[in-house]
């Protein structure tokens, strides 16, 4: 009897990846093992044609003679390559393998590494240091290899040793009904490795807490929100495994004079009420210095005034913002007699010609209050 295409009974393409061949196996093992169908003559041959076509396209070498030589280059009768066995492996131990290669528990041993955790590091920057950008020396508390024993854990001298409970593999199985459940080793607690003489310093744990100085520099433009990563500078990994990274985090305070949005610096500026009619100059501050800001007469509160390229360089390249400044007519407070006077007779002189002549804004407003109230009658 012609064997069928070992494709075709996974129901996959010849490009299939080995993640794609297990994923199929394991469809169709869960559906036709013996163990689950027991007294299935039809099942029980559908499961050895699934095996059989999963051993044969999991092995490079053997998948590679079958794309070339079909059934004949891995059948050992036809003097093919090595064969494979008939169909007797358990339903716990063909799921044993098949898991352990997709989540890393194969079967082989030695000490596990693990790569170090990520580190944060919350940063606080004056608005100067941010837009200007520095250098700035940071304490981080992290867990450092171990000087004593290079990070193996063992006492100088000795050496880790196989876990006898796990063989190195690092995970015990626990059989439950049909399935097999892959538990972490109660003994090594996922290592592999077993330390009978523990280093002094570190208790066994290869590595040790402590605080490191690092100089960090800040960019220019950097912002509320924005991290720096200093790669490798995170806690040391487990077993000399790589160390994690560690991530600066920014946030920069809050400035008495400027509001920043995005590149652009906003302040507001506080001016007289003879300076807004009149016009004036006043000195308004810059990150870079003072400079002179020209106040055309007819000034009205809350106008913007900019100032080009006084805001801040994005830090990713591009043009500089701007500062805008807004103007605030401040009301005199504390007024003498004599200067309420002199407000009393200015305010007759506009009353003179008309209020919608001297304060526009008013008298457009004071005319649509009236429209409103009119409205309201009909």
């Amino acid at each position: 009897m012609s064997k069928r295409d070992y494709y075709e009974v996974l129901g996959l393409q010849k490009n299939a990846s080995e993640a794609e061949i297990k994923k199929a196996f394991k469809r169709m093992a869960m559906k036709y093992h013996p163990d689950r169908n027991p007294d299935d003559a039809e099942a029980e041959e559908k499961f050895k044609e699934a095996k059989e076509a999963y051993e044969v396209l999991c092995d490079a070498q053997k998948r590679a003679a079958y794309d070339q030589f079909g059934h004949a280059g891995v059948d050992p009768s036809m003097g093919g390559g090595g064969g494979f066995g008939g169909g007797g492996a358990s339903f716990s131990d063909i799921f044993g393998d098949v898991f352990g290669d997709i989540f890393g528990g194969g079967r082989g041993g030695g000490q596990r590494v693990y790569r170090g955790a990520d580190l944060r590091y919350n940063l606080e920057l004056t608005l100067e240091e941010a837009v200007a950008g520095t250098t700035v020396k940071i304490r981080v508390p992290t867990l450092a290899t171990c000087s004593m024993c290079g990070g193996s854990g063992a006492s100088p001298g000795s050496n880790p040793e196989t876990c006898t409970t796990c063989g190195g593999v690092g995970q015990v199985r626990m059989q439950q009904g049909f399935f097999s459940v892959q538990q972490t080793c109660p003994r090594c607690h996922g290592s592999g490795m077993m330390i009978s003489d523990p280093c002094p310093k570190c208790h066994g744990q290869g590595r040790v807490r402590e605080n490191k100085t690092l100089s960090v520099k800040v960019p220019a433009g950097v912002d509320t929100g924005d991290r720096i990563r200093l790669a490798g500078e995170g806690e040391a990994g487990e077993n000399g495994g790589p160390p994690g990274d560690l991530y600066v985090q920014i946030r920069v305070k809050e400035h008495p004079i400027f509001k920043r949005d995005d590149n652009n610096l906003y302040c507001e500026v506080p001016i007289s009420f003879v300076t807004a009619a009149l016009g004036g100059e006043l000195e308004v501050p810059t990150l870079e210095g003072r400079v002179v800001l020209k106040i055309p007469p007819e000034t009205q509160s809350g106008k913007l005034f900019r100032l080009r390229g006084k805001g801040v360089k994005p830090v990713r390249g591009g043009p500089v913002g701007d500062l805008l400044c807004r103007v605030a007519v401040e009301t005199p407070i504390n007024l003498s007699a004599k200067q309420k006077e002199l407000l009393r007779e200015f305010q007759k002189t506009l009353d003179e010609k008309g209020g919608g002549h001297h304060n526009p804004q008013s008298h457009s407003w004071l005319d649509g209050v009236k429209k409103f109230f009119e409205n309201m009658k009909l």
